[in-house]
């Protein structure tokens, strides 16, 4: 996987970029027709704390189309059954929103990264 240096450090930079980016499900080869991108905030973040009526610190968000962002919300209610249904690892997200934080991460990168 390639690394590059994060292009922001500041937050409100960091989730427009996490917003260009595609959505994390898509990638993994769960396609959508939706091509809208939304910075969801981690419901368990890997950073900071998230209480009653507050979302996680934006450092905790991950891109997810329109579609995936949905049924997240609506259908499975918790990231652990939402990345296992995927076939994923159950803190896929948390994993994947420290990478991008940490610059980890780059829009060319062609595999998962991890």
């Amino acid at each position: 996987m390639k690394k590059q240096k994060h292009p922001f450090k500041n937050l409100d930079n960091h989730i427009q970029y996490v917003k260009s980016l595609p959505c994390v499900i898509c990638e993994a080869g769960f396609s959508s027709t939706h091509k809208i991108v939304q910075a969801h905030h981690l419901l368990k973040p890997w950073v900071g704390t998230r209480g009653m009526s507050m979302k996680a610190d934006d450092r905790n968000i991950i891109p997810l189309c329109l579609h995936h962002h949905q049924i997240l919300h609506t259908k499975y209610g918790s990231e652990k059954l939402f990345f296992e249904s995927f076939g994923l690892p159950a803190d896929y997200g948390k994993q994947y929103a420290k990478s991008l934080w940490e610059g980890k991460i780059s829009p060319s990168d062609d595999d998962l990264p991890f």
